[in-house]
């Protein structure tokens, strides 16, 4: 009697429970846009908090966040979440766009150090398409694939036989060429750790300490990419790539 009613639990109210939790975060996201498209920007960020709050997360919430953030006149808040939009749909033209505009409200024009053509083509395979996109794919090629395996075992016709097995081979490589493309892409999210400067104006050091040299500054809104921390303090790298140290409270990770 106890294991079927856990069986019952598993299968019905579980899964109506996540599907409820599911509605009401899309229903909090529905709110926060209303809020947004009248012009109360405050209001819809407090909605889209609410959303966060309860373990809701997209890369359309995180940008609807930025677009408040930056309707505010809260530059560095809007990049930051324009950063963990990116993060979720690197590929996506509207975040890219977005981050470049806002970034020209910034303090400093850093341009970025050049790039090995082969390493600029490489990130573009692998951040052309979000995880998700990717993961979708992987499954469409492997279920069509299978499709096509049936069809192999079944038909009569040497000519479809050939074809349909080349096909399902084809279909399978790239199946896994992109499970392998999503993994390429957490890997290198992973690895590079970045960060949105939120004091107006920061002194970056030679090392982690208060008495170590200055090198230079940096202001609000700048981006960086995080190398190492120690004891409070955060070594960055600079697009230019200047090198150097900054407190934790300086920046938020994105």
């Amino acid at each position: 009697m106890l294991k079927r009613t856990l069986y019952i639990l598993i299968a019905f109210v579980i899964p109506s429970i996540t599907v409820g939790q599911g509605s009401s975060q899309q229903a909090l996201f529905a709110s926060g846009n209303a809020s947004y498209n009248k012009g109360q920007y405050k209001e819809a960020l407090a909605t889209y908090q609410k959303a966060l709050n309860s373990g809701y997360e997209s890369a359309a919430l995180y940008f609807n966040i930025g677009n408040a953030y930056y309707k505010t006149g809260e530059v560095p808040s809007a990049l930051l979440y324009y950063g963990k939009a990116h993060r979720l749909s690197p590929g996506d033209e509207d975040i890219n766009f977005n981050i470049k505009f806002v970034n020209q409200k910034t303090t400093d024009k850093i341009d970025e150090a050049p790039e090995f053509f082969v390493t600029k083509w490489w990130h573009g395979v692998i951040l052309g398409i979000s995880a998700n996109g990717l993961g979708w794919l992987s499954v469409a090629f492997v279920l069509l694939a299978s499709g096509i395996l049936i069809l192999y075992f079944f038909t009569g016709s040497i000519a479809i036989k050939k074809a349909s097995f080349y096909g399902a081979v084809v279909l399978f490589a790239l199946g896994a060429f992109t499970i392998f493309i999503a993994g390429m892409q957490e890997s290198y999210f992973s690895g590079h750790k970045e960060a949105i400067v939120f004091s107006p104006s920061v002194i970056v050091k030679s090392g982690p300490g208060e008495k170590a040299g200055s090198l230079f500054v940096i202001h609000d809104g700048t981006k960086v990419n995080v190398l190492d921390d120690s004891n409070g303090w955060l070594k960055i790298k600079l697009a230019n790539g200047s090198e150097g140290w900054i407190k934790m409270s300086d920046a938020k990770e994105i």
